[in-house]
């Protein structure tokens, strides 16, 4: 007879308070479970945002799961839907995560935010070993010397222009690792698209930027003369946008008759830039997003230092024709010129054509 006194709390599908998976969908119980998987490790990643960043962070996951293969992973975001089911536990950030977290011992928590709440958050946690960023007196603060280049990049403008690494290379140095090229992690659900390309390559044009950044958004004027260069040449653009892009991308559609299939969920949005053959997007969540499905991506980039993107050798980074004097800026602090009407649509189908012949 099972002995339903027994349970093993190390064990990685072990909940505490509701029945775990293999019991709910098989039955069995812990005295004699085949798929008891011991983890008596925990690992914490703060990571938190914003979404893009957060995508970009899961190449990390291929090495944790290497060197601390005996560790839950745990991981603590604003996103949690774009995290891969793989991670162990995903947990949303609010209070009530925030009160599990300050409650739980961890072996190692890793904080790659630089932020206020990140670092507060991480400072309250106990662990055998932190890496990356905590609160001191009241602020910021690299752990160690491994963390304070990424730091510094945070707090000079000048600092950040000279530096040559990936961002992925940066994460990893601050975790003792060399980047080798390790991939985005990203699931994809298997959503029906009816798309009528009559076999033509689809190029994704993601046009928007969020509100924030309104120094990276390309002039509709940009884009409707490459949408009917595309088309005139073979291709098959399709519009890409949430809802903040539903307005311009039904005018551009409207102007173009190019396809606009309207804006949805994450996972259905995931779903569509992976029928894509080719996206083209400033540097935002879609832009990551086709990174992370190895789709080959002509990333537009005026503000940022190029050399943090990771594109994989998949795809290339157009920028402005003239120097860009506002860097690391929200919106255009340039009076002479607005740096991103530099980027014509020549230059991006250009690139597109050596990236993805028609």
């Amino acid at each position: 007879m099972t002995d339903k006194t027994i349970y093993h709390s190390d064990c990685k599908h072990f909940l505490g308070h509701i029945p775990c998976k293999p019991h709910k969908q098989n039955g069995v119980h812990c005295d004699n479970c085949k798929y008891y998987d011991k983890k008596p490790g925990k690992l914490l990643i703060v990571k938190l945002g914003a979404i893009g960043d957060v995508i970009r962070t899961t190449p990390l996951l291929h090495k944790l799961w290497i060197e601390h293969s005996n560790k839950e992973i745990w991981w603590i975001t604003e996103f949690p839907d774009i995290l891969p089911k793989s991670v162990d536990k995903i947990l949303k950030l609010d209070h009530k995560s925030i009160l599990q977290l300050q409650n739980t011992e961890f072996d190692i928590v890793i904080n790659l935010d630089k932020d206020y709440e990140a670092c507060a958050l991480t400072s309250s946690i106990t662990a055998k070993e932190k890496i990356g960023y905590t609160l001191k007196d009241g602020k910021p603060s690299p752990i160690d010397e491994r963390a304070l280049p990424k730091f510094l990049t945070g707090l000079f403008d000048d600092v950040s222009k000279a530096n040559t690494k990936s961002y992925p290379e940066e994460i990893f140095e601050i975790c003792g690792w060399k980047f080798e090229k390790e991939e985005y992690l990203i699931d994809v659900a298997d959503h029906y698209w009816r798309i009528a390309n009559d076999g033509k390559k689809i190029v994704g044009l993601n046009t928007g930027c969020g509100d924030r950044w309104t120094s990276r958004l390309i002039p509709d004027s940009t884009w409707i003369e490459l949408i009917k260069k595309l088309q005139k040449k073979g291709y098959y653009p399709l519009l890409l946008g949430g809802s903040q892009e539903n307005h311009r991308n039904e005018y551009l559609a409207d102007v173009t008759k190019a396809a606009y299939l309207g804006h949805f969920s994450l996972d259905k949005f995931i779903s569509l830039i992976n029928k894509c053959d080719l996206v083209v997007s400033v540097v935002t969540m879609a832009s990551h997003l086709a990174i992370g499905l190895k789709k080959p991506i002509v990333l537009v980039n005026n503000i940022f230092n190029s050399n943090e993107f990771e594109l994989y050798g998949r795809g290339e980074i157009v920028e402005p024709t003239k120097e860009c004097r506002c860097y690391f800026s929200p919106k255009c602090t340039n009076d002479e010129y607005s740096c991103i009407e530099l980027i014509t649509a020549d230059a991006l189908y250009e690139a597109i054509k050596r990236n993805l012949p028609a």
